[in-house]
């Protein structure tokens, strides 16, 4: 044994502990509580419009300017958005809950029945949102059963003022202020 052996005694054992079992159903129920708004995420690919749902939006950086969404795996439209390089955030006021519930489902088609014009990217703008953020994909991470897509904002407008619609346990509400 050496003398800085002696000195600091053995190396500590990595005593990393194995993470917690979550329970799918508590860890969803427990965020409930924490109110977030709604989006739709659109892109053009191929020449066709594409759409989710997503309430996990959040801006990232001011310098650049960055903003991020998450997308499931299992999602059958993340894939084009992919493939499209570009995406338009769309912020949804608070009589946007049908127009939400659509973009939620899947295989519907989610374009047919609302009107849009397009961005500089060509993603579609919804009509009547309260916003719209057009923005390049500059980054992919893997996490979990999602993807955190983190985009770079070349054009962003409010459409008009408004109150947001907001998801909060499992539904949908308002803002009073």
């Amino acid at each position: 044994m050496s003398d800085v052996e002696d000195a600091l005694g053995p190396e500590p054992a990595d005593e990393t502990p194995a993470p917690p079992t979550i329970e799918a159903a508590h860890f969803r129920r427990v965020l409930g509580h924490y109110a977030t708004g709604v989006t739709i995420i659109t892109a053009l690919h191929d020449g066709k419009p594409y759409g989710l749902a997503a309430n996990s939006f959040t801006s990232v950086s001011l310098e650049p300017p960055l903003v991020a969404f998450c997308a499931a795996h299992s999602s059958t439209t993340w894939p084009h958005i992919r493939a499209a390089g570009h995406f338009c955030v769309n912020i949804l006021g608070e009589d946007q809950e049908e127009l939400c519930r659509l973009f939620a489902m899947s295989g519907a088609d989610k374009f047919a029945e609302i009107g849009y014009s397009r961005a500089a990217t060509g993603a579609p703008v919804i009509d009547d949102i309260l916003g719209f953020l057009d923005c390049s994909i500059e980054a992919e991470h893997e996490a979990g059963d999602h993807v955190i897509v983190v985009g770079r904002v070349h054009d962003l407008n409010v459409a008009h003022e408004g109150r947001p619609l907001l998801f909060f346990r499992g539904g949908y509400g308002r803002f009073d202020a």
